[in-house]
């Protein structure tokens, strides 16, 4: 079985190699890639929030009833009238910018109102037709008209689109919006009524035909008026969607579940890869379209994307466009995680989530700038033989998490608008100047700011008369949202046109080579360098984000040479020394940016080139670690190769800068095969130098257990399970328990991917409370035998502690004598009867600190980060003030929570408002339902005197509407509420930590 692994595997490698066969005897010796999409500057905009060039189409067409058209200017969850004639209209102030390409927001037709979700399809994510543009926009000729125009000046445009879901159009025989049900308990089944694994067979030519009427956990129906509501047809076959219910958004439901009741397409079937294929030619071929930005990513399988991808981008290019591009939308920091997506998922880039948050921290919370130097570092994650982090779209923040004007608020309180608006600039400075594509929020460029992410973050540019914008309070001006905000002058827009200018007129500071030169300790100045592989000059560029002035000496390539300045406040010229450095001193806030006079000296030889061994990566066990040490400090570009037996030798990417390294994807190898690397370093003369090579195997999968909990307490029914890393659609989990320290004995079996899971009943063994119980996890297969941790639990409910301390870095704030004292009764936290939840409020100055969960007054028994025993720090990075801390027994999970992070207002909306003297019950807006924040211990409380007898519905309604509820079990828009009441007094509490409304 090994043998005929190693020779099938011989044809993965090729998989993100260049083109054409490699001679075995020679190496490769290749420049770092440059796609043709590394110097975009993108304008990010929402068209209903731009400019209204056209007000006949504002209702597109529905009538005046906004519950109907979806048209009501006065609230922010529904249309307020801008469209494509609007960005017609204003392309000459989305140019001036500096703008390569617009990038709009989902812009199909959209079911106009959802009455569940009491708000419109402003945002475009509710898609009923994916052929036609929405009639609130404009039309189809109208986006024709948009995009010619775009092209005759250079421009592109990108559309954002959606695979994972349509509108909310599908309900249940069931109920509507029903909470998740798993494929282990549920699974699907053909139409013949056999049981299956669609995983094993996604994208498939054997993919089964399914019954709507007995292949689902709910049985999916359609109103009568909306069988053929979408377009193109194939989309009203209700066979082709999950119907499984509402996504929690993690484990395997992320995966199956409905985002809030809307469709989620099953796209694991062949027919909706081609479907969607199909839709989104249309629009490359007859609209000529540049490119995709792709949402909900890392919510779709993998063996979409490795089909979708390359079919839509040979597609495009057999079109003419050489240059179309495609990023997905993958919300995580981790780019372990979010580079998987153009290694092993073959698309070209993601949108940069982890540089957006390692900006926000430099540049608004003026963190150690060593924390950049790790940030960087991680790039060669993304590096294969087909793509590079210089792909890489960045950005600052956007329509969903919220503004960047608004995060620098919120982490410098009572800063004065100049520092606010010089934190803002040197965001856009480190986005402009280092790797990747910069993307531009509309309304960054004017200071827009916002309370927060979603509705809060999406205000218009003309007029706007939503009252929760009209107070907001823009960077840079005095203006308001009250009026037309196109200010070419305003600072920031400024800012950002002279930033496009000089990358412009500077190409290597958008696609050279990043190289990491300086970092000071704690906040200061971050340097790097930018090179160009072809014209060999070097810019040297300094940000400081400190409050003072900073001088740091920085190595360059060059020696003995003089460096100009062409940005900032400084010296115009510095001279480097003999060992390299250039003395640099950089004003508060700001950046500097110095281009050597000359081209670095090109080497007489190539230099020394050795690979260390390579290894497993620690963050994702599907790729090994291959890693080079290069003599001499010039500029060097160094390309790595792997072969397996009897193979030939393939290039799996090449980097240019230091530390040079991959992570190659073997995911796809079976465990145990032999793999072997080189690596060829090119220097700046022309020369190269191969070093001997190394071998490796690929390692087995890990086997993580997730359920249940380490030191949880368990009765009855008990949740068993666990995942792989790589997940194949091949792997059986068995599970294993033993009482009190007995033998092992297998509880059961599961080869339903990507979560494994098995329920053990515990209550057949009729065990005393108190009684251990260890759980495992066990896999084996073609080279491998796995075992997961284990994970101990107690039977019964769990005896809470006798104290529970806050014990870190903070404890002196507090009034401790010292820091981590778990003794310290000033940092105790005192148990809630009512939830069994520890709290303490204290009041801490600003800063960052350390602090784990001490159990007892002492160290034998402490919890850290995720509720692990003994495990790590956990982090609070704290703007100041007062701040709650929170402690699950059940979960031994700590954590910290703020006022400012609650919602405005929290209704018990049900049917019990017309007893609580509310005109009508389900009434989230009625002041007799609303319950009142405790500061102390932020739970949200509503004392009811004398409550009549009988029983009752409800959810907890946030900020007096229904755009966010909470039902059972902590859903949001999950099931009813059921409380059965035998009368009197009753209280209810909400807790936003966890969404859980209850009575008692």
């Amino acid at each position: 079985m090994l043998a005929a692994a190693v020779v099938a595997s011989t044809s993965v490698l090729p998989a993100h190699a260049a083109p054409g066969p490699q001679d075995p005897g020679s190496s490769s010796a290749l420049h770092s890639l440059r796609a043709p999409v590394t110097d975009e500057n993108f304008y990010f905009v929402m068209a209903d929030r731009f400019s209204n060039g056209d007000t006949t189409n504002d209702d597109g067409g529905l009538g005046s009833d906004p519950m109907v058209s979806g048209f009501n200017p006065t609230k922010k969850g529904f249309y307020n009238g801008g469209d494509l004639a609007g960005l017609l209209d204003k392309i000459d102030y989305i140019q001036g910018l500096g703008t390569t390409s617009i990038w709009l927001t989902p812009s199909f037709k959209n079911k106009a109102v959802q009455p569940e979700d009491n708000s419109a399809g402003y945002h475009g994510y509710w898609i009923t037709d994916f052929t036609q543009i929405d009639p609130h926009l404009g039309t189809n000729d109208e986006l024709k008209a948009l995009i010619d125009e775009a092209h005759s000046r250079g421009m592109k445009v990108y559309f954002d689109i959606i695979t994972n879901h349509t509108a909310d159009v599908i309900g249940y025989e069931q109920g509507a919006r029903k909470s998740y049900v798993s494929k282990d308990e549920v699974p699907y089944k053909t139409a013949a009524g056999k049981a299956f694994d669609d995983r094993d067979l996604a994208g498939s030519d054997d993919f089964p035909e399914l019954d709507a009427k007995t292949s689902f956990p709910y049985v999916p129906v359609l109103d009568k008026a909306e069988e053929n509501l979408k377009v193109p047809a194939w989309l009203n076959d209700p066979t082709l969607y999950h119907n499984r219910g509402d996504t929690t958004f993690v484990g395997e439901d992320s995966y199956y579940g409905d985002f809030f009741g809307l469709d989620d397409l099953f796209t694991e079937n062949p027919k909706v890869v081609d479907g969607m294929a199909e839709i989104y030619k249309t629009w490359i071929g007859d609209f000529g379209v540049d490119g995709f930005r792709i949402d909900t990513m890392k919510h779709v399988n993998n063996e979409f994307w490795q089909e979708f991808g390359p079919e839509v981008l040979s597609y495009a290019k057999a079109q003419g466009k050489d240059e179309f591009f495609m990023f997905g939308e993958v919300f995580d920091t981790s780019k372990s995680f979010t580079s998987q997506f153009t290694t092993r998922n073959q698309m070209q880039a993601v949108l940069d989530f982890p540089f957006q948050e390692a900006a926000r921290n430099f540049a608004s919370k003026s963190q150690d700038t060593r924390s950049l130097e790790t940030f960087f570092a991680g790039d060669d994650w993304y590096t294969d033989a087909d793509s590079n982090v210089y792909q890489l779209p960045t950005f600052l923040g956007n329509h969903d998490m919220g503004r960047i004007g608004s995060f620098i608020a919120a982490d410098n309180p009572g800063s004065a608008d100049p520092e606010q608006v010089a934190r803002d600039q040197l965001a856009h400075e480190l986005m402009y100047f280092s790797r990747g594509n910069p993307v531009i929020y509309y309304g960054d460029e004017q200071g827009f700011t916002g309370p927060g992410g979603d509705q809060d973050a999406r205000q218009t540019l003309f007029a706007s008369q939503v009252p929760e914008y009209l107070d907001d309070d823009l960077l840079g001006t005095d203006a308001t949202h009250a009026t037309d905000n196109f200010n070419a002058g305003h600072l920031l827009y400024s800012k950002i046109s002279e930033l496009a200018a000089l990358t412009k007129d500077h190409p290597a500071l958008r696609d050279g080579a990043h190289q990491h030169r300086y970092a000071s300790e704690g906040p200061g100045i971050y340097a790097f360098s930018r090179t160009d592989a072809e014209d060999q000059r070097e810019y040297v560029v300094a940000l400081n984000n400190s409050e003072q002035p900073q001088t740091a000496d920085v190595p360059t390539y060059i020696d003995k040479r003089s460096y100009t300045q062409i940005y900032g406040a400084g010296a115009d010229s510095v001279e480097t020394s003999a060992d390299g450095k250039l003395t640099v001193t950089v004003p508060p806030l700001s950046a500097v940016v110095y281009q050597s006079s000359g081209r670095i000296p090109h080497s007489k030889a190539a230099p020394a080139v050795a690979l260390r061994e390579p290894a497993a990566a620690p963050a994702d066990n599907g790729r090994i670690n291959v890693t080079a040490d290069v003599g001499g400090a010039s500029f060097y570009e160094v390309t790595f190769e792997a072969r397996t037996a009897g193979g030939g030798w393939a290039p799996i990417g090449t980097d240019d800068t230091a530390p040079y390294q991959v992570f190659h994807d073997v995911a796809a190898l079976e465990a145990g095969t032999a793999v072997e690397y080189r690596a060829t370093v090119l220097d700046n003369g022309g020369h190269r130098a191969t070093s001997q090579p190394r071998a490796a195997s690929v390692p087995a999968p890990v086997l993580t257990i997730q359920k249940p909990l380490e030191g949880s307490s368990v009765e009855g029914a008990v949740e068993l399970s666990a995942t792989a890393d790589p997940e194949k659609s091949n792997h059986v989990v068995s599970f294993e328990r033993n009482v009190a320290g007995g033998e092992w004995t297998a509880v059961g079996s599961d080869g339903s991917s990507p979560v494994y899971s098995v329920t053990d009943d515990l209550a057949v063994l009729e065990l005393a409370d108190g009684t251990k119980v260890q759980y495992r996890a066990r896999m084996s297969g073609p080279g491998f035998s796995v075992v997961s941790e284990l994970r101990t639990v107690t039977v019964g409910e769990a005896p809470q502690p006798d104290s529970v301390t806050v014990a870190g870095s903070l404890n002196s704030e507090m009034g401790c004598p010292g820091d981590w004292g778990p003794a310290c009764p000033a940092a105790f936290m005192t148990l809630d009867p009512a939830d069994n939840i520890w709290r303490l409020t204290a009041d801490l100055p600003a800063g960052t600190y350390d602090y784990k969960a001490a159990l007892n007054g002492n160290w034998d028994v402490n919890y850290g980060a995720g509720g692990v025993l003994d495990g790590s720090n956990i982090v609070l990075d704290h703007p100041g003030g007062a701040v709650t801390f929170r402690y699950d027994n059940s979960t031994h999970v700590l954590s910290a929570g703020y006022a400012s992070q609650q919602p405005g207002a929290v209704a018990i909306a049900g049917s019990l408002d017309n007893e609580l003297g509310c005109g009508a019950d389900w009434e989230p807006t009625c002041d007799q339902a609303q319950l009142t924040l405790d500061p102390a211990t932020l739970v949200w409380k509503l004392s009811v005197p004398d409550l009549p007898a009988g029983t009752y519905e409800f959810k907890a309604a946030l900020n007096r509407n229904w755009d966010v509820n909470y039902g059972a079990d902590g859903v949001p828009n999950g099931a009813n509420i059921s409380y059965t009441h035998d009368g009197g007094a009753v209280t209810f509490r909400y807790d936003h930590a966890t969404h859980l409304l209850t009575a008692g």
